[in-house]
């Protein structure tokens, strides 16, 4: 019992301190503010996105999974994660494409409405990351369905992604006059997958 006591009282303080994130709550909050503008003008207050992972870690998963807690909270700029691809604005997509996955990439691409944003999140989705050159993955996530933004990290911080969500809704703005784009329908590809005929990503043929 006391060799137990004694263990506590030697054992140090870990646990971090609230002031320690005083200074990037503040930046967090100028950063969300904006975007709260943004989803407001380009969204009419309320951004939808559908996360689709093909083939990730869940590294990524699990900084996504952060946005909701009660320290990012984004809901709050008005971010939100959806259930389905048919109700949502944004696609943000982790991973490496595994082979099989996509055919389930395309019906996602596809069966979000336009306008839509594509957004490949992480290394591993921007150019297959440290699975480049497996024989199990198409790649990256533009050798299957265009792509708009990259997000890039390993994984990117919730932080990160906010910061980038703000960088990606400017460029949609100043691109589109204050609406978002809409991608030209998909044309076939001439590999064709198990489900028909898939959508070529603009940088594939590059």
């Amino acid at each position: 019992m006391f060799s137990l006591l004694a263990k506590i009282a030697r054992t140090p303080n870990t646990v971090i301190p609230t002031a320690a994130f005083i200074d990037t709550d503040t930046e967090l909050q100028a950063v969300g503010a904006q975007l709260e503008k943004k989803i407001q003008k380009l969204f009419r207050g309320s951004l939808a996105i559908r996360q689709v992972d093909v083939g990730s870690d869940n590294a990524a998963e699990q900084e996504c999974i952060a946005l909701g807690n009660a320290y990012y909270d984004v809901e709050r700029f008005g971010v939100h994660f959806v259930a389905s691809t048919k109700h949502a604005d944004m696609l943000m997509v982790t991973g490496p494409v595994s082979r099989n996955s996509r055919a389930a990439l395309i019906r996602a691409y596809e069966t979000t409405p336009d306008p839509k944003i594509i957004v490949a999140v992480g290394d591993d989705a921007i150019d297959g990351g440290i699975f480049k050159g497996s024989y199990a993955i198409e790649g990256g996530v533009s050798s299957v369905i265009p792509v708009d933004f990259n997000i890039p990290g390993d994984p990117p911080s919730p932080k990160d992604m906010i910061c980038h969500l703000l960088r990606i809704l400017g460029a949609v703005e100043e691109k589109n006059g204050g609406n978002p784009g809409v991608h030209p329908s998909p044309q076939p590809s001439p590999r064709e997958g198990r489900g028909g005929n898939t959508p070529k990503g603009r940088n594939a043929a590059k």
